[in-house]
């Protein structure tokens, strides 16, 4: 079984800025939806533990299952540029990202889901049809492009709108 969750609350999310790289730890509110999470997974044995490098998704994996992540580079957040950190309602959109014409580094969504869905191509090619449990901590952007791999691409391409809220776990089997 897989086991995605969404890393818990920062103060960025509070004061509702975009969060890219630039993100914060958890708040408060964050460790409590860690820890909520611990209870929703309390007793499942996971074999892989698997994390965005961010520290708010490393912190959550981590508090959830009370094991180490592996932190893997395919399931860092989507880089938002110089629009890291605006406030969201500031932040001058092109099909639901910061429009990269305005904005200077902010990543190719094609290159984005690539690399998310070549990292869940992967795991699946390993681990797929084996009796093991894996858990995947990711992000708004990395919850959404997981759950389009297994459920299909919205036909607007915005994969936003098949994230997870912060905390929130959701299951998929292979």
């Amino acid at each position: 079984m897989l086991y995605v969750i969404r890393h818990g609350e920062t103060d960025v999310n509070k004061e509702g800025r975009v969060q890219g790289r630039n993100g914060l730890p958890l708040n408060n509110s964050g460790f409590q939806q860690a820890e909520s999470l611990k209870e929703k997974i309390d007793g499942i044995q996971f074999n892989y533990i698997f994390s965005s490098p961010q520290e708010r998704a490393v912190q959550t994996a981590e508090i959830a299952t009370g094991m180490q992540a592996c932190n893997d580079e395919r399931l860092n957040v989507f880089d938002l540029g110089t629009a890291d950190g605006l406030k969201k309602e500031d932040v001058r959109l092109a099909g639901g990202i910061p429009d990269p014409a305005f904005y200077e580094y902010v990543e190719d969504v094609a290159k984005y889901v690539s690399r998310v869905f070549g990292f869940m191509k992967e795991l699946e090619a390993e681990h797929g049809g084996k009796e093991i449990n894996i858990l995947i901590c990711g992000h708004q952007c990395t919850t959404g492009t997981i759950r389009a791999y297994f459920e299909g691409m919205p036909e607007d391409g915005n994969i936003l709108k098949l994230a997870s809220r912060n905390g929130e776990l959701k299951t998929y089997e292979f």
